[in-house]
């Protein structure tokens, strides 16, 4: 019988399945796929690039279709904020069952819409349809792009030796958020209700777009990542793996939000290694730390410094329950199987 896959590949396994595989070759292309990697960069000429990103989208059994167009636009356009451009335009493929009514689409549509206008983002084309090989309304592919002059944007392989690592909101916050919306009628009884109202709520978290601008608008960020499959370790991972440094971790010293731990224990997974779309990564030059806490600070968004590159240690290292180990590179996330297992 063979393997079951479930989730993103592994980076190692990412790259042994893609190989190379990108088509005619380009100079433009200033940043391609790889791991850790959020967005493509391309060079589009007269000093300018453009920053532009793909993911597909599918709902959470009990979450409203409005969230799930609201996640649409956020999730996309976080893939384009870390680099520091402002996400401007967008197309998306919605794919609905046959047996999905019209109203399901109407509600869909306008909920992507109004949160692209929120955001300033205009939808410049798409594709909709209702097909039996479909099972649940799936926005096939959000693509999202904007434009930047040549030198104002951030890879997320940028990070330098000595940048601090930033981290926002916390572990965990798409898997809490999601899985607590699944199994909130299982927990009740082991969970308080405003414990599991607070981690419901967290879905409106599930987005990096205004941690990232304004971060990079406060200046000394050198890459920012968002901490999506793999949690915040694997996040690391991927940092150190597109700049090609090793870091430090100390997760000893963060407090997690006392939800997300409690919730944590009862479904007996690990919070830093869960997907959490919503938590930036950053790494900012040591004089540029403050500003960017108090810009987070001035709109309600929450931080903690987490390590630091250190191109003087031989490999990354993670400070974790009182020891230090080894940074491992990201594999199957625990919100799959939790996920899938809730469905039944």
């Amino acid at each position: 019988m063979s393997e079951k896959l479930v989730g993103k590949p592994s980076p190692r396994r990412l790259e042994a399945i893609l190989g190379g595989a990108f088509g005619a070759p380009s100079g433009e292309v200033l940043v391609g796929p790889g791991a850790g990697l959020d967005a493509a960069v391309i060079d589009i000429g007269r000093g300018r690039v453009m920053a532009i990103a793909e993911d597909p989208i599918f709902p959470a059994p009990k979450l409203p279709l409005e969230i799930m167009g609201w996640f649409t636009v956020h999730i996309g356009a976080s893939d384009v904020a870390v680099t520091g451009i402002r996400p401007r335009y967008m197309t998306y493929t919605l794919l609905l069952p046959g047996t999905s009514p019209e109203e399901d689409a109407r509600i869909l549509v306008h909920s992507i819409s109004e949160t692209a206008k929120e955001l300033g983002i205009t939808i410049a084309g798409g594709h909709t349809g209702w097909y039996d090989a479909v099972n649940i309304p799936t926005v096939g592919g959000v693509t999202v792009w904007g434009m930047a002059s040549k030198d104002d944007w951030v890879s997320p392989g940028g990070a330098k030796d000595g940048d601090v690592i930033l981290m926002t909101k916390g572990p965990a916050i798409e898997a809490c958020a999601l899985l607590a919306v699944i199994y909130r009628d299982r927990l009740d009884d082991r969970l308080d209700a405003d414990i599991l109202d607070r981690l419901c709520s967290r879905v409106n978290q599930i987005s990096v777009v205004d941690d990232a601008l304004s971060a990079f608008a406060a200046g000394g960020v050198h890459a920012m990542h968002d901490a999506t499959e793999g949690g915040v370790l694997g996040g690391l991972w991927e940092m150190h793996a597109a700049s090609g440094l090793p870091l430090h971790a100390d997760i000893d010293r963060i407090e997690i939000p006392d939800d997300i731990v409690q919730f944590a224990e009862a479904l007996s997974f690990d919070p830093w290694k869960a997907i959490s779309e919503g938590t930036l990564l950053a790494a900012v030059e040591p004089g540029g730390v403050e500003r960017v806490r108090e810009a987070w600070s001035e709109i309600g968004i929450e931080s903690q410094v987490l390590g630091r590159f250190d191109a003087s240690i031989p490999e990354c290292s993670l400070q974790r329950g009182g020891k230090s180990t080894g940074l491992p590179e990201p594999d199957v996330d625990p919100f799959w199987d939790l996920f899938f297992e809730g469905l039944s």
